[in-house]
């Protein structure tokens, strides 16, 4: 088994990204036959309602996740939630997936997000590139 740290998560919905805000998280490739990891986030209580309905109706989620560095990209996995624990100030979140590939980059996501700010021409490419780098969330979060 390989252990990675997790910088951020993403909920995949619909044509949409929803940042989870995190406070801390892991990620362990279990280099099992079927190709099995396990996601582990530590995010705000308010996550709670979500990730347990999910849960108790065993519903896949499709969540992106950079691991390692920011500067990574983002990898994708069709996952299932495992555990919703409610600690003192944080929710231990434990999901179990697969590595999928996802519906749409990330470096298409961030050019069409551009284009709907007005960047143009050169202006654009010089967003494009700081942007790619920096990752920022390029899409207005959703309530979960």
């Amino acid at each position: 088994m390989k252990t990675f740290k997790l910088i951020s998560m993403q909920l995949a919905d619909d044509d949409a990204l929803v940042d989870i805000e995190m406070e801390d998280g892991l990620i362990i490739n279990k280099e099992d036959e079927k190709g099995t990891w396990l996601v582990e986030v530590f995010a705000d209580h308010k996550y709670i309602p979500f990730f347990q309905d999910a849960c108790d109706t065993d519903k896949e989620i499709i969540v992106h996740v950079v691991i390692t560095k920011r500067e990574n990209d983002p990898a994708a996995f069709l996952t299932k939630v495992c555990c919703v624990k409610k600690l003192k100030t944080h929710a231990s979140i434990l999901l179990t997936g697969k590595l999928t590939k996802p519906k749409s980059d990330y470096p298409e996501k961030l050019l069409e997000y551009l284009l709907d700010k007005g960047y143009k021409g050169e202006e654009l490419l010089t967003e494009f590139k700081k942007k790619i780098i920096a990752r920022p969330q390029i899409l207005q979060p959703k309530n979960v």
